[in-house]
C-alpha cells in the first residue's frame, strides 16, 4: 500500500469547536428564554386565548342558572280608547279612554328542576377550569416543542457546516497529495462526493431551521426569535420518581379525568331533573296595578276616575299525565348517564396508558443520551486514530471521511436527544396531569444565561 502523506494535517475537532462557539455566540445576542416566550404566547396564541374566553363563559352560565331561584319583577304599561256610535240622531255617543300601569312579580318557592339546573351550572365551572388547564398544558408543550425544535435545527445546521468544512479540508488535502503523487485520484473523488453530499445536507438543514423559526415566531407573535441554548456542560435533571406506578396513580387529577368525572355528575343531575319534571312546583305571584279612565256618555260632562288593584298568592302545579314524556326522558338520561360513566373510565385508561408511554419514553431517551455521550468520546478517539493512521499510510482517505461523518452524526444526535429528554419530561408531566407553569421556570434553569 502506498504511503499517504498529506501536506497539511487536518483538525476537525477544532473546526467543529469554532463552529459551535460561533453558533452559541449568535444565540446569546438578544436571546429569549423559554419563560419569556411562554409568557408572550399566553397573550398572543389564538388557540389558548379562545380556550380562555370559552372558560370565562361558565361563570355567566352559572349566573343565568342562579336567576331561576330569584324573584322576577316586570313593569307593564297599556292604554286604550273606545268609541260607541249607535244608530239614530238622538242616540248619544259613548267614549272610554283608559291608561293602565302595573307591576307583576313571581318567585319560585319550590322547584326541584331549578335547583338541579343550578347544581349543573356549578359543575360547569369545574369543567371550564379543567378545559382551561388542559389548554394551558398544551400551550406549554407547544412552546417548548417549537423552542427546542429551533435549537435542534440550529445544532444540525452547525454540525452540517462543520462537517462540510472538515470534508472540504480533506478534499483539498487529497487533491494536493494527488498532485504530488502521494495519493490516488480515488481519494479526491471520494472526498468530492462526500463534499457534494455535505452541501446538500447543509441546504436541507438551513431550510429546516427557517421553517422551525417560522413556527416559533408565529406561536409567540415575534419575529427573529433566538432561543437560548442549554447551558454547557449540559446537566439534565433526573425524574422525581423512577417508579411508573407513582406517575400513573397521580393521573386521577388529570384535567381530562376531572372533566369526565364532572360530566358524569352532570349526567346524574340531568336524570334527577328529568324525574323532577313530574313533580310538584310552587310559585309565589303578586301584582300591583293602577288604571286611570275618562268616560263620557253622550253628555258634555265626563266622568274621570282612578282604580287600584293589588293581589298576592301562590300557585301549585302537578302534572297528572304527560303522555309518557317524563318516563321516556328519564330513560334517555339514564342511558346518557351510562355513557358518561364509560367516558370517565375511558379517560382514566387513556391517561394511564399515555403516562406509561411517556415515562418509558423518557427513560429510553435518558439511556440514549448516556450511550451517545459514550459514542461521542469513542468517535473522537476513533477519528484521531484514523487521522494518525492516514498520516503513516495505514489508513486511506475514505476511512478519515467515514470517521468524520460518524463523529458529526453522533454529536448531532446527542444534541437532539438532550432536547428530547427535557421536552419529553414536560410531556410526561402533561400525560399524568402534573404539568404547571412552574415547570417552565425549572427548564429555564437549564438554559444558558
Amino acid at each position: 500500500m502506498p504511503a499517504h502523506r498529506p501536506t497539511n494535517s487536518y483538525r476537525p475537532l477544532k473546526a467543529l469547536s469554532m463552529a459551535m462557539a460561533l453558533a452559541f455566540a449568535a444565540a446569546g445576542v438578544q436571546a429569549q428564554s423559554l419563560q419569556e416566550l411562554y409568557d408572550a404566547a399566553r397573550v398572543y396564541d389564538a388557540t389558548y386565548l379562545a380556550a380562555r374566553a370559552q372558560a370565562e363563559t361558565a361563570q355567566y352560565r352559572l349566573g343565568q342558572a342562579e336567576a331561576l331561584s330569584r324573584p322576577t319583577l316586570g313593569l307593564g304599561l297599556g292604554g286604550s280608547y273606545g268609541r260607541t256610535d249607535l244608530p239614530g240622531n238622538l242616540t248619544p255617543t259613548t267614549t272610554d279612554d283608559r291608561l293602565q300601569a302595573g307591576l307583576t312579580g313571581r318567585m319560585a318557592i319550590y322547584n326541584r328542576s331549578n335547583s338541579v339546573t343550578i347544581a349543573q351550572a356549578q359543575r360547569g365551572l369545574g369543567v371550564s377550569a379543567a378545559d382551561l388547564e388542559s389548554a394551558d398544558q398544551d400551550l406549554i408543550v407547544r412552546v417548548a416543542q417549537a423552542y427546542f425544535d429551533v435549537l435542534a435545527a440550529k445544532d444540525a445546521l452547525s454540525t452540517s457546516r462543520a462537517s462540510k468544512a472538515a470534508i472540504a479540508e480533506q478534499l483539498a488535502s487529497a487533491k494536493r497529495n494527488f498532485e504530488v503523487g502521494t495519493a490516488t485520484i480515488t481519494d479526491a473523488r471520494e472526498a468530492q462526493a462526500r463534499y457534494d453530499l455535505a452541501t446538500a445536507l447543509e441546504i436541507a438543514a438551513d431550510n429546516d431551521l427557517r421553517v422551525k423559526r417560522v413556527t416559533l415566531d408565529q406561536l409567540v407573535g415575534r419575529v427573529g426569535v433566538e432561543p437560548r441554548p442549554l447551558a454547557v456542560p449540559v446537566a439534565l435533571p433526573a425524574l422525581p420518581s423512577t417508579d411508573v406506578e407513582t406517575w400513573v396513580t397521580q393521573g386521577d387529577q388529570h384535567p381530562l379525568v376531572r372533566r369526565a368525572r364532572l360530566g358524569l355528575e352532570v349526567a346524574q343531575l340531568e336524570t334527577e331533573k328529568a324525574r323532577a319534571a313530574g313533580g310538584v312546583t310552587v310559585d309565589l305571584n303578586g301584582s300591583l296595578a293602577t288604571s286611570r279612565y275618562h268616560l263620557q256618555n253622550g253628555t258634555p260632562s265626563a266622568v274621570p276616575g282612578n282604580t287600584q288593584a293589588a293581589s298576592v298568592g301562590f300557585q301549585v302545579n302537578y302534572p297528572l299525565y304527560t303522555g309518557g314524556l317524563v318516563q321516556n326522558r328519564v330513560k334517555e338520561t339514564l342511558a346518557l348517564e351510562e355513557k358518561s360513566r364509560n367516558d370517565l373510565e375511558f379517560a382514566r385508561r387513556g391517561v394511564s396508558e399515555g403516562t406509561r408511554r411517556a415515562f418509558f419514553g423518557v427513560q429510553s431517551l435518558q439511556a440514549q443520551v448516556k450511550a451517545l455521550e459514550a459514542a461521542e468520546s469513542s468517535s473522537k478517539l476513533a477519528l484521531e486514530s484514523t487521522q494518525l493512521g492516514y498520516k503513516v499510510g495505514v489508513r486511506v482517505n475514505l476511512d478519515v471521511l467515514n470517521a468524520q461523518t460518524q463523529l458529526f452524526t453522533t454529536q448531532r444526535d446527542l444534541a437532539k436527544a438532550r432536547y428530547d429528554v427535557v421536552l419529553n419530561g414536560l410531556k410526561l408531566r402533561q400525560a399524568s396531569g402534573q404539568l404547571t407553569p412552574d415547570e417552565i421556570a425549572a427548564v429555564n434553569q437549564l438554559l444558558a444565561k
